[in-house]
C-alpha cells in the first residue's frame, strides 16, 4: 500500500534534485551520432508506441466514464482493443531494437550506464506483461476504467482502496507494481528527458533563411566546380 506514495515522493524529490544539481543532464543524452540507422528503426516505433499507450492509460484514468461510454458499442471496443495492442507491440519492437543496439554496438555500449539497462529491461517486462494481459484478459480499457481508475483516484485522495486490485489476477498486480517501480526510478534514468521535451518548438516563429547568393546557380549541375566550398552550401 505504501509503494505508490514512495514512488511519488521519489519521483518528485528526485526530479527536482536532479534538475537543480545537474540540469544539463536532464535529457536523453542522445547517442544517435554514434550509430543512427539502427536507432531510427528502434526509436521511432518505441516513441510513437509509448506515447499512444501512455495517452490511452491517462485518458482511462482521467475520464473513465468516457471510455466506458465509448466501449458500450462492441465495434468501438474492438477497434480500441486492437489499436492499443498494436501500439503496445510497436513499443515492444522498439525496445528490443534499442536493447539489442545498446548491447551489441561497441560505441553505444561505451556510453551505457547500468541504469540504462535497468530501465530498458523494466520497460521490456512492463510491455510484455501489458501485451499478455491484453491477450489473456481482454477488454482491458473497460476494466481499467471501471476498477483501476477508482483505485488510482483513491490514491490521489489519500484513501487507498485496494479491494478491486487485490481480486485481480497476479499478472495484472505485477503490471501495476512494476509501473510504480518505473515511476520511482524515473528521475534517475534517461526517461527524465520527457519533462524537458521541446514542446515550445510547436508555436515558435519559423526560422528564416536568407540566401546571399543565387541559390539556383549554386545548386545547378551546370555550375562550374570550385575548389572553395560555398559558404551557404
Amino acid at each position: 500500500m505504501a509503494l505508490p506514495y514512495v514512488a511519488a515522493i521519489l519521483f518528485l524529490v528526485g526530479t527536482i534534485q536532479r534538475y537543480r544539481a545537474t540540469g544539463f543532464k536532464v535529457s536523453s543524452l542522445s547517442s544517435q551520432f554514434l550509430e543512427g540507422r539502427r536507432l531510427f528503426w528502434a526509436s521511432v516505433p518505441f516513441h510513437f508506441g509509448i506515447l499512444v499507450v501512455f495517452a490511452g492509460h491517462l485518458v482511462a484514468f482521467l475520464v473513465p466514464s468516457g471510455i466506458l461510454a465509448w466501449n458500450s458499442n462492441p465495434v468501438r471496443l474492438l477497434v480500441l482493443q486492437i489499436t492499443a495492442w498494436a501500439f503496445g507491440l510497436s513499443v515492444l519492437v522498439g525496445l528490443v531494437g534499442l536493447l539489442a543496439r545498446r548491447l551489441t554496438e561497441p560505441r553505444v555500449r561505451m556510453v551505457t550506464t547500468p541504469m540504462d539497462l535497468v530501465i530498458e529491461i523494466l520497460l521490456l517486462v512492463q510491455t510484455g506483461l501489458g501485451l499478455y494481459i491484453g491477450y489473456a484478459h481482454r477488454w482491458g480499457s473497460s476494466w481499467f476504467a471501471a476498477d483501476l481508475s477508482p483505485y488510482l483516484w483513491s490514491l490521489v485522495k489519500l484513501d487507498p482502496q485496494i479491494t478491486a486490485v487485490s481480486a485481480m489476477p497476479h499478472v495484472i498486480q505485477l503490471h501495476i507494481v512494476n509501473a510504480f517501480v518505473i515511476f520511482a526510478i524515473f528521475p534517475f534514468t534517461r526517461l527524465v528527458h520527457i519533462l524537458v521535451a521541446p514542446f515550445h518548438y510547436l508555436n515558435r516563429p519559423y526560422q528564416r533563411v536568407i540566401w546571399n547568393w543565387d541559390r539556383a546557380a549554386i545548386r545547378s549541375p551546370k555550375t562550374a566546380w570550385s575548389a572553395t566550398r560555398p559558404r551557404n552550401n
